[in-house]
């Protein structure tokens, strides 16, 4: 593929809402034209062989097994709250009766 040129530079500028100076429109230019020759490289590559894959994270579950485990006591827990009363955490009413 060759270069894109300014215009096409332009075109998707405005497409994507940008003012570019002269200087960046160049730079843009040359980025953006390096991109879509790693695509084309990219579209070059023979891959019948390869089996479909939707995602490239592993198949097993991300998360851990559930363990019953005992909790923080209750000092702890309430250590940080600003206000507290009889063991329990005090908030402001936030719903009318």
């Amino acid at each position: 593929m060759s270069e894109l040129s300014l215009e096409e530079v332009d075109n998707i500028a405005r497409l994507a809402r940008l003012r570019l100076s002269a200087d960046e429109r160049v730079q843009y230019q040359k980025q953006l034209s390096a991109i879509l020759g790693y695509v084309n490289t990219l579209q070059g590559i023979d891959t019948s062989g390869v089996e479909a894959n939707f995602t490239v994270l592993p198949r097993e579950p991300l998360l851990r097994a559930d363990e019953v485990r005992s909790c923080l006591p209750q000092e702890a827990t309430l250590a940080n709250a600003p206000v507290r009363h009889e063991g329990y955490f005090r908030i402001p009413r936030i719903l009318e009766d």
